[in-house]
């Protein structure tokens, strides 16, 4: 996992490709000011082992056979240490216009600047990115591959898509040479790409063809920013979190959210051409499509079974009503496999997801020879993953199956978050929750981690959280940007392994948790209808009604929820991972009849993600099985206070929508 980024100066950009698609609106002119520091500084507060800089410099020269002009490049990499102050500030703006970023620049040169901070989770040895081939192919990388390419238990996925990159056929139009490959089919770099099951965005530049490539994967699980040039400020950025800037600071708290988009999920490639007339060279940007035949099912997220047949609905009914009668723990190893029968019954069906929920965690979990990699205190290290535990029914399924994976002599931190001390649902939901933990995995050192938390005191914080959520800009984006960041900090207090938390006496120690992966429990809502959105569709109009509400949920969560939770939770140094939104899990859930997912005739508890409290019944948690939802912001008590703060009092709050609120007005900062 790292923070990645990329500036460019010097191209014309040709978008219309994108804009007669609708993908994209027209941009608008906005400006904001911030310096190379401002962005290192914001990428290495995502990966704590390493930084690195590398600038691309493309020119023109004129070929004595050939009458048009060609693009040589060179590379070379940028110490900070050695940057000048010019160098610095080479990316801020004045007066609506680019400064110039580079004295012995050619005017008809154009400046590719790649950045890249690693949080090394892979391979024996230690990488810095950029990475940068023989061939001079750049690539930096934000990702982990869990499947679709096979990597060795040693290697480093980002060096093993280089090679894999580097082995791919050109496409750019600007090549002299015959060439009618057309960027897609295998061998491509859409065909590798298509191929990575697991969380990614990159950006790649392909020397050969002097192409730039770049995107994010189906699902959005990494965050990617863009900002597409204006009038005002003609640069194209890439990043995966927006530095601070004097903007920022000007406006105590609010910043030009126009300015950056979240890249909405895909590949796409900019192919340079040489400059003409202006002295620009001209970049065609294009989007491409997947060539992976499943991933496309999964992204159109459409489900064979949504209606039921009368009979079929009593039947389901009839066996979620009795089932907390007779169910008990299974052995995961015993349960079948995934092509195995999805009608047979309603415990056939709950193991099959069971089972792809346990391989999801096995693969975010699996601890590769990565720890070891420049990490000397890997020997006292005895917390690699951490849960985001509210206690309720999503984390105490994910803290249950990763007991089943992790190695039992490794503590399990839980990480809970209150903004209201012992009082909050979510602090005694995750007491009750480690109590029922310790009954089926009695031999496992759990550590909750309670991380307490008072809104007003949060000035600063929230101020930097503000940065982080950007482009969201709502009262509960941020209320959420919050809570998540404070809990991937980690910051809390743990009680003695025995001690009764009814124990007014008990010891507390104060904890840092050194867990750099996180698991999280995001997708689980939108895959099962957990909101309280889906049984209101529900209600009003259907199962079709319904589904058509979680195929909407499931293709804006790339731009609702994953960009913004990514942006807080690395910011901490730590990779958050989603065991509900592993390719396998999805393509399971989908197979599933929906009445067999879900049944919002049932009361809150029961009917709603039903397949999932039937998957916590199997694994012996009765009690978490029978847990209502509840969303962070309302569980923390985090969006009562904001509320308190921000409109004086919860009702006036609910009169003037506060959740979906803009933060339009300048933040309390007294």
């Amino acid at each position: 996992m790292c923070g990645i980024s990329l500036i460019i100066h010097g191209v014309r950009f040709d978008l219309s490709s994108l804009l007669i698609n609708s993908t994209f609106p027209v941009p608008k002119s906005e400006q904001l000011v911030f310096t190379i520091a401002d962005l290192r500084a914001a990428l290495r507060r995502r990966g704590p082992d390493s930084l690195g800089s590398w600038k691309l410099l493309l020119h023109s020269t004129v070929s004595s056979c050939l009458p048009e002009r060609e693009i040589a490049s060179s590379i070379e990499e940028v110490k900070e240490e050695s940057c000048s102050e010019d160098e610095r500030n080479c990316f801020s703006l004045a007066n609506g216009r680019t400064e110039s970023h580079s004295s012995t620049m050619p005017s008809s040169a154009a400046e590719l600047h790649f950045f890249g901070a690693s949080l090394q989770l892979r391979g024996i040895s230690p990488i810095v990115q950029p990475l940068i081939d023989s061939s001079k192919n750049i690539l930096v990388y934000n990702g982990e591959i869990f499947g679709g390419i096979d990597i060795g238990g040693e290697e480093n996925d980002g060096e093993v898509l280089l090679q894999l990159l580097g082995e791919c056929r050109c496409c750019s139009p600007y090549l002299h040479k015959t060439n009618n490959f057309d960027g897609m089919g295998e061998g491509s770099v859409p065909d590798i790409l298509s191929k990575i099951k697991g969380p990614w965005a990159i950006i790649y530049w392909q020397e050969s063809s002097k192409t730039l490539w770049f995107g994010r994967d189906a699902f959005g699980r990494r965050s990617l920013l863009v900002h597409w040039p204006t009038v005002a400020d003609s640069r194209f950025l890439l990043s995966s979190v927006s530095p601070v800037s004097s903007d920022f600071e000007a406006e105590n708290g609010t910043t030009k959210l126009s300015f950056w988009e979240e890249l909405p999920c895909g590949i796409y490639s900019i192919s340079i051409g040489a400059p003409k007339l202006d002295g620009l060279f001209l970049g065609e940007v294009k989007k491409h499509e997947w060539t992976n035949a499943i991933l496309e099912e999964l992204i159109k997220w459409e489900r064979t079974s949504v209606e039921p047949k009368p009979e079929e609905l009593h039947i389901s009914s009839s066996k979620t009503l009795t089932r907390k009668h007779d169910s008990h723990s299974v052995n995961s190893d015993a349960l079948p496999s995934k092509s195995g029968p999805m009608q047979a019954s309603n415990s056939v069906l709950a193991q099959t997801v069971l089972m792809a929920l346990k391989e999801s965690v096995m693969r975010r979990s699996s601890l590769h020879t990565i720890f070891q990699a420049g990490r000397h205190d890997m020997e006292n290290e005895l917390v690699p993953v951490a849960v985001l535990f509210s206690g309720g029914l999503d984390s105490m399924i994910i803290a249950a199956l990763l007991h089943e994976c992790l190695d039992p002599s490794y503590y399990i931190d839980l990480l809970n978050v209150s903004f209201d001390g012992r009082s909050a649902p979510d602090r005694i939901s995750a007491k009750a929750g480690l109590n029922e933990l310790r009954r089926i995995a009695p031999s496992r050192k759990w550590k909750l981690v309670e991380i307490d938390a008072d809104l007003p005191t949060l000035t600063f914080e929230t101020k930097h959280v503000m940065s982080l959520i950007n482009p969201a800009n709502t009262y509960m984006d941020l209320n959420i940007g919050i809570a998540l960041w404070l809990a991937a900090g980690g910051n809390g207090w743990v009680y003695e392994e025995n001690s009764n938390y009814n124990d007014e006496d008990r010891q507390c120690i104060k904890y840092k948790s050194k867990a750099r992966i996180l698991l999280v429990g995001s997708g689980a809502d939108e895959q099962c209808a957990g909101y309280g959105r889906h049984r209101t569709k529900y209600r009003n109009g259907s199962w079709l009604a319904l589904h058509e509400e979680m195929k909407l949920d499931m293709q804006r969560i790339w731009k609702r929820n994953l960009g913004r939770d990514d942006r807080c939770i690395a910011d901490n140094g730590k990779e958050a991972r989603f065991p509900f939104l592993d390719e396998d899990v999805i393509r399971i859930l989908l197979g599933i009849p929906l009445w067999e997912v879900t049944n919002l005739d049932q009361p809150s508890g029961v009917g709603d993600k039903k397949i999932l409290r039937e998957v916590a019944e199997l694994l012996g948690l009765s009690e978490a099985a029978a847990l209502p939802k509840r969303a962070i912001q309302f569980g923390s008590r985090i969006a009562r206070e904001s509320n308190r703060k921000n409109y004086g009092s919860n009702r006036a709050a609910n009169q003037a929508s506060a959740g979906s609120a803009v933060i339009h007005k300048q933040l309390d900062m007294a």
